[in-house]
């Protein structure tokens, strides 16, 4: 692809949440784009042409033709402990893909060890040495490898929380799944999906070799906020506090909040020549309010 032109097809590997809303984006563009899921059968009627992609499993023909036609790759899979399993799965296709000009990888900020507070950004060092932060980079070093061996270019993004209509504390609120764990002092950025899309798509016009992007919000701002905020846009009541350390609450939670860092994307912004429309959790929480999120409360 040259500069400044998007992609004619788009292969998601991996169609969750954030890859739904690239697939949305993509094809308001025009641009051709399919993805993969583990069973094609329960997905959404979107429009979005799914594949069938698991351990086990064959490679089907259509997929198979996807990956021959796609000139850019997303993935949005998670990795397992010896990497990606979609890179591991469609190592071969993906070579022989003659299209291919561009792979993106969606990581983590979760690869940078607690910073008390302190700032990063694309020059800071991946430092974290935990299971989940290893994981992430194998992952990312991976697919360098694949496009340094294949002379095309690449770019990783390291995400922070991500959320939008239908993932968001409203949500969490309406169907009393909220829980206000606190720690003192601690705050974290945010993505909204849709700019998250906006970003990837910029990237894709702007092909790097071995690129490395931070997108995020303009807030690092507490959990408490941002839950306290949905709670009076909506007026739902909130869930009583949780000290972060309570051992009621799950580890996997605990280890999210042992970390305290803010992003500045600043780099990413001038790189991408991007801009994200929800520079805060309050216009996105807005956004959501308005489409109806937060307003189907629980059945008790």
């Amino acid at each position: 692809m040259a500069a400044d032109t998007a992609p004619a097809r788009v292969l998601v590997l991996g169609l969750g949440y954030a890859g739904r809303h690239l697939a949305t984006l993509l094809q308001a563009h025009g641009i051709a784009c399919s993805g993969t899921v583990r069973d094609p059968a329960i997905a959404p009627a979107d429009g979005v042409p799914r594949h069938r992609l698991a351990e086990g499993n064959p490679l089907e023909a259509a997929l198979h033709e996807a990956i021959r036609t796609a000139d850019a790759i997303l993935c949005s899979v998670p990795p397992d402990a010896g990497g990606d399993p979609a890179l591991r799965l469609l190592g071969k296709a993906l070579h022989d893909a003659p299209s291919l000009r561009w792979v993106g990888y969606l990581s983590s900020t979760a690869v940078y060890a607690d910073r008390d507070g302190g700032w990063i950004d694309t020059h800071s060092t991946a430092d974290a040495t935990d299971d989940t932060a290893l994981r992430r980079l194998r992952a990312e070093q991976q697919w360098q490898a694949f496009a340094q061996a294949r002379g095309i270019a690449s770019a990783v993004f390291r995400l922070p929380a991500l959320y939008g209509r239908g993932r968001n504390a409203l949500v969490q609120l309406a169907h009393g799944k909220a829980r206000q764990v606190v720690r003192p002092g601690q705050v974290f950025n945010r993505l909204h999906a849709e700019d998250l899309a906006t970003a990837v798509l910029a990237a894709m016009r702007r092909p790097q070799a071995d690129a490395l992007y931070l997108p995020a919000d303009d807030e690092p701002a507490p959990p408490q906020d941002v839950l306290a905020h949905a709670a009076a846009l909506s007026d739902l009541p909130l869930p009583a506090p949780q000290a972060w350390d309570d051992p009621a609450v799950p580890a996997s939670l605990r280890r999210f909040y042992g970390s305290n860092k803010r992003i500045d994307s600043r780099g990413t912004r001038e790189a991408l020549q991007w801009q994200p429309r929800f520079p805060t959790y309050r216009e996105g929480l807005a956004d959501a309010w308005a489409a109806g999120d937060g307003t189907i409360t629980t059945i008790r």
